[in-house]
């Protein structure tokens, strides 16, 4: 019983060693994701990132359109990675993303009717 009382308090420091690291711990109460009795809704943590390129259209009707942007705050600053986006957007527009590390897989181009 005690080894998995062990293994449990093991897990939850490493788990709390990864969110340190990503910088969630310590974030404002306003920051996060809840329902105030006053009805007030705040946001969950984003991370700004640019759009530097428009790569091309995904989806089954084209309606995604698929950019590489580049990262500007947080644990993953300066990278460049590839994400999948719905709506209008252009070039130097500004993402918020919640997650940074998942990225969107490349865009093969398709010859049709061969």
């Amino acid at each position: 019983m005690a080894r998995k009382e062990n293994k449990r308090e093991k897990k939850a420091e490493r788990k709390a060693k990864r969110k340190e690291r990503k910088g969630i711990i310590g974030m404002p109460q306003e920051q996060q994701t809840k329902k105030s009795d006053t009805g007030q809704i705040t946001f969950s943590h984003a991370v700004p990132a640019k759009v530097e390129e428009i790569v091309g259209r995904t989806g089954s009707r084209g309606e995604v359109v698929q950019v590489r942007c580049k990262i500007l705050e947080g644990y993953d600053q300066g990278k460049v990675i590839r994400r999948n986006v719905k709506g209008p957007t252009r070039l130097d527009d500004v993402l918020m993303l919640r997650e940074t590390e998942i990225e969107a897989r490349k865009l093969t181009q398709v010859k049709r009717g061969s």
